[in-house]
């Protein structure tokens, strides 16, 4: 999760257990604008096998549908998911199994990819395509709810949505950027998995072009920084927000919060 830093430093801010593992979050957002009710994200879902699952030591109470349930939401009423890139972890619980087959989870939702990555994903590399089940993919496209959004920086995906690319931790992975309450809001991903990586150097051995991430991560860092975003992330275990201040040692965070908060 943090690449050439040396556990004896990044374990200040993300302990590890005895296996040599840390607890992450798979973090999604619902979106609501208008009519649509936009789930970014899906996490890891439930329908892989046991081995698959004794790999990762899933733990903690919260679900997909319990979360969407405390909203008074259900699976049905989701009216897009669009799904930041097609990792597991990401994208895993936007298919289940029903009646022994594969299918939607979301029945009545239009799914949000790109055509560079769904490309790169259907076509993956040996060192990824461990990251890339086709039950996670290939049931989206099969089932015609699958769209693909304009493959340019600043698309619009509605009236307060912009989307940014980005290409280091796998190609095209999309982010979000939202208006809301007055403030600018950017779904991080995995460029920025948590305030733990917020050192430019801290970036994951997952990644498919390190050096990438790092330049990408710089700018939006500073962009960020400059402009008072609200980063929200996907895979800290602890915090939900963050923004960020300029400091002798680079830029760190400022202050931390739930996005209810705002």
């Amino acid at each position: 999760m943090f690449g050439v830093v040396p556990k004896t430093i990044w374990q200040k801010s993300n302990p590890a257990d005895s296996n040599n593992m840390c607890s992450w979050a798979m973090r999604c957002l619902l979106i609501e604008e208008g009519n649509r009710l936009i789930l970014v994200d899906t996490g890891i879902g439930d329908k892989q096998d046991e081995k698959f699952f004794s790999h990762y030591y899933l733990h903690g109470d919260d679900t997909l549908d319990r979360s969407l349930a405390a909203k008074g939401i259900n699976r049905a009423d989701i009216t897009d998911v669009f799904l930041t890139h097609l990792h597991f972890d990401h994208v895993g619980g936007a298919v289940s199994r029903q009646d022994g087959q594969l299918l939607p989870a979301f029945p009545n939702a239009t799914y949000w990819s790109n055509e560079q990555h769904w490309d790169w994903a259907v076509n993956p590399n040996d060192r990824e395509k461990a990251s890339f089940l086709k039950d996670n993919i290939l049931p989206l496209q099969q089932s015609g709810q699958l769209n693909f959004v304009a493959h340019e920086q600043g698309t619009t995906f509605g009236e307060d949505i912009k989307i940014r690319f980005a290409y280091g931790h796998t190609e095209a992975m999309m982010l979000p950027q939202i208006s809301y309450q007055g403030r600018t809001l950017l779904y991080m991903a995995d460029l920025l998995p948590s305030v733990g990586h917020l050192p430019l150097p801290y970036v994951m051995s997952y990644d498919m072009f390190p050096l990438k991430t790092l330049h990408e991560k710089k700018a939006i860092l500073q962009e960020a920084t400059d402009n008072k975003y609200v980063l929200f992330l996907e895979h800290d275990p602890v915090n939900e927000c963050c923004t960020l201040m300029q400091t002798e040692k680079g830029i760190r965070v400022d202050q931390v919060f739930k996005l209810s908060d705002l």
